[in-house]
């Protein structure tokens, strides 16, 4: 074992940044460890905005929120927790990010953050930085741990599971005792070694998983590495079936998607057919282009579906005769040039795509699972928040705000908590393999799962293509088991071996409810 913390924090975005930031100044040893450089997280590719506070004249308050969230969650949210982040989330936005942090937000009247609308909310209530509002928050989080004395950052390393008690312990007589979080194990790359880092607790901030799908707004490294560790060490997990696709995903065949912001249609942009036609009065007449994602999505996927177009576009003109988006949504702009594409001049081809995982590791109003030892935070947790469908511009919030509870939740238990002897615990064992790995084979898994999840456990489910799923996935899931356990260790590997097994959860739990709700959508 060659680190030990007060607080072991996998994952480097907001939650993961902020958790570290509070524990480290109410005094603990933190280990921070992001999966590639810092920075490089999902928090950073999110463009809309976060919730903050909404000017006096909007008339917002927490019951307004509450009631927009509770509305988007389809009946399934956490009321308590709904009511936690409702009464401090927008508080913390600008106290911690803003006023500590100095988060770059767009100012309107007084030099205070401007606060713009966005689908489905009740009230001008959200804080943007252009359409690169993650990226700012990311890069301000970045700069305040890297400059933190009590934290020690680790970049590209890979989390290959936790270690618990009784698990890694050497002592047989251990097997009585129950299940603990002593840290993870973390694969290096750069030496072909994995090092143990022990912890007096642990939490988890590793993010989403929307990588499994073919098409997704996610990075590469959205592979749901916390959410397969967190399973294997007996955590409880839950809302696995309810995965949230963005409407608008810039469509170039052969490309990757990009997410269109949903500021996009907070300002006014339309939905539009090949024929110019807007669609949503069809499947929305109440709210139209703002209407929650599950039901746009639904409606695009539909009207896809019924002119055999590959995609349906974005008209930005009427944002384009209110406001300068070149100045406005510069990344959107730049995006769509890159592909030949002209938003002010013509309607932009757009899909849906996984965007956002709703489900994951339960946590406690304290970010605190079912596990002792473990906390986790952000999109690796469910806090009932989101319930079946996620409110725009809830997550950077969720994450900030039980970032900092579990945090301040970790640091309060550590007086009565102590680090395993190394000695204690077994160190991980390297399997013995003949020969590198070919990456070809990497890749052909990986586009089988993406491919069958996209095709059977997509926007619209039934039975029939669940079943044929959970068959297939089973069948791979079994090669990739034998592959991992004889092929050398690698990153490519690691993130297979986590997205062969979140591919299972959310199968079994899209074929355990039969109930359409939310973004879990079954035609049957």
């Amino acid at each position: 074992m060659t680190m030990t913390a007060d607080l072991l924090v996998l994952g480097a975005g907001i939650a993961g940044c902020s958790a570290a930031l509070h524990a480290a100044d109410l005094g603990a040893s933190v280990v921070l460890v992001a999966k590639d450089e810092l920075g490089g997280s999902n928090t950073s590719w999110a463009q809309g905005g976060i919730i903050g506070l909404a000017p006096p004249e909007e008339g917002d308050s927490p019951d307004l929120l509450a009631a927009d969230i509770e509305a988007a969650g389809a009946g399934l949210c956490r009321q308590e927790a709904v009511r936690l982040l409702a009464e401090e989330g927008p508080r913390l936005c600008r106290s911690f990010l803003w006023e500590r942090l100095g988060v770059p937000f767009d100012l309107g009247r007084n030099d205070t953050p401007d606060a713009i609308a966005e689908a489905a909310h009740s009230a001008k209530r959200i804080y943007h930085a252009k359409d690169a509002t993650g990226l700012a928050i990311q890069t301000a989080l970045s700069q305040a741990v890297r400059s933190h004395p009590n934290i020690r950052v680790r970049e590209r390393l890979c989390l290959v599971d936790l270690i618990t008690s009784p698990h890694h312990c050497l002592s047989p007589v251990r097997v009585y005792d129950p299940i603990r979080v002593h840290g993870a194990f973390l694969y290096d790359p750069a030496t072909g070694q994995v090092e143990g880092a022990l912890a007096r607790r642990t939490l988890l901030a590793t993010g989403g998983l929307g990588y499994l799908y073919l098409h997704t707004t996610n990075p590469p490294s959205a592979t749901g590495d916390g959410l397969a560790a967190a399973y294997r060490a007996s955590a409880r997990i839950v809302n696995c079936e309810y995965l949230q696709f963005h409407p608008t995903a810039l469509y170039a065949p052969g490309k990757p998607r990009t997410l269109l912001t949903e500021a996009l249609r907070g300002e006014g942009a339309w939905l539009v057919n090949r024929k110019g036609e807007r669609f949503m009065a069809k499947y929305a007449p109440e709210h139209l282009e703002l209407a929650p994602r599950d039901v746009v999505s639904r409606a695009i996927f539909q009207e896809m579906a019924a002119s055999g177009d590959a995609s349906v576009y974005l008209d930005l003109a009427p944002v384009a005769a209110k406001l300068d988006l070149e100045s406005h949504f510069p990344t959107v702009v730049a995006a769509c040039r890159a592909e030949g594409l002209d938003p002010l001049r013509q309607p932009i081809p757009v899909v849906p795509a996984a965007h956002y995982f709703c489900g994951g590791v339960l946590v406690d109003l304290d970010g605190r699972t079912s596990l002792p030892g473990l906390f986790a935070a952000g999109e690796v947790a469910c806090t009932g928040l989101h319930g079946a469908n996620r409110l725009a511009s809830t997550s950077l919030l969720e994450g900030l705000v039980w970032g900092l509870r579990g945090a301040e939740a970790a640091v309060a238990e550590l007086p009565g908590a102590s680090l395993p002897e190394a000695r204690d615990m077994a160190q991980w064992q390297m399997p013995e393999a003949a020969e590198e790995t070919d990456p070809l084979l990497i890749d052909q898994d990986w586009g089988l799962i993406r491919s069958t999840l996209w095709n059977y456990a997509g926007i619209i489910r039934t039975g029939d293509r669940l079943h044929r799923a959970k068959a297939d996935i089973q069948y791979l899931a079994h090669r990739i088991d034998r592959f991992y356990h004889e092929a050398p260790l690698s990153r490519g590997l690691l993130e297979l071996r986590s997205g062969i097994l979140c591919a299972q959860l959310i199968l079994k739990a899209a074929l355990q409810n039969p109930e359409s709700r939310g973004c879990h959508y079954r035609v049957d």
